[in-house]
């Protein structure tokens, strides 16, 4: 792909997620996606082959750039594996932080909408939060190895917080209030201090 044209996917790819996590995938149309990229129809189709072809490949940028943006976080070498951890989760919290937050997550967004409808779409999602846990696991064993974080099993932690977090903004979305998700990052010092 030259350039030019992997400019404009990116650019359809970047407009979409806008749309998308704000109104949902079902209801954003094509020709309202198209109008906000400024694209012709007919270039949409020259980048993918359909509208779940576009939602596959937008799950997938989406994790690309999150989880680059978690490595960054999670290898800082002046922190702890815990402090790590707690700067990623008080992220998560932030109203206007666009890598972690309830608000901007497309697993969030989309899990219950799309799974159904979709099984490359909903593998896509698993396929990231697949990532994502085994990316916090790394950190929980970072945490252990430095002393900071005291659980036995870092996947099976992992798996446990990052369940809880999901859950909790999807709840966070259903009640406007952010005292799930500030309950929640107590929990996870806690059960990360093995408490």
């Amino acid at each position: 792909m030259n350039a030019k044209t992997n400019d404009t996917r990116q650019h359809i790819l970047e407009v979409g997620y806008e749309l998308i996590v704000t109104k949902g995938f079902t209801s954003v149309g094509l020709s309202e996606l198209l109008k906000s990229a400024n694209v012709p129809k007919g270039s949409f189709y020259h980048y993918f082959k359909s509208k779940e072809h576009f939602g596959e490949s937008l799950i997938q940028d989406y994790f690309t750039h999150y989880l680059v943006n978690l490595a960054e976080l999670f290898h800082h070498p002046a922190q702890t594996g815990y402090e790590c951890l707690i700067a990623y989760f008080e992220r998560w919290i932030e109203v206007n932080n666009g890598c972690c937050n309830a608000n901007k997550c497309l697993i969030v967004k989309l899990s219950a909408e799309v799974s159904d409808l979709s099984e490359p779409m909903r593998l896509a999602l698993r396929s990231g939060a697949d990532r994502i846990i085994d990316a916090i696991a790394g950190c929980i064993e970072k945490g252990i190895t430095d002393g900071s974080i005291k659980v036995n099993d870092s996947q099976k932690a992992a798996h446990q917080i990052y369940y809880v977090w999901v859950g909790a903004s999807l709840l966070n979305k259903l009640y406007q209030d952010q005292s799930g998700l500030k309950q929640c990052l107590e929990n996870t010092k806690l059960l990360l201090k093995g408490q």
